[in-house]
């Protein structure tokens, strides 16, 4: 049970984090990466991230290959 209270404030402080970094983004003007598809017509507004998904799937991607790569020793 000890365990898992430690990886909870694990995963919480990682979330707060990086909630704190997406704000700091958003005040520092980012709205995100060139090729993410954008649309604001009159009465609609339409964001779709690819270029930022992709990115986020690649970094992900390597942080658990990594990850297995170093437990694996």
């Amino acid at each position: 049970m000890i365990d898992t209270g430690k990886l909870l404030m694990v995963v919480g402080g990682v979330i707060a984090v990086l909630g704190v970094v997406i704000w700091a983004l958003g005040r520092a003007g980012f709205r995100g990466l060139p090729g993410d598809i954008s649309y604001q017509g009159q009465n609609v507004r339409v964001y779709f991230p690819i270029v930022s998904c992709i990115l986020l799937s690649v970094l992900l991607t390597l942080g658990m290959w990594l990850w297995r790569w170093l437990s694996g020793r």
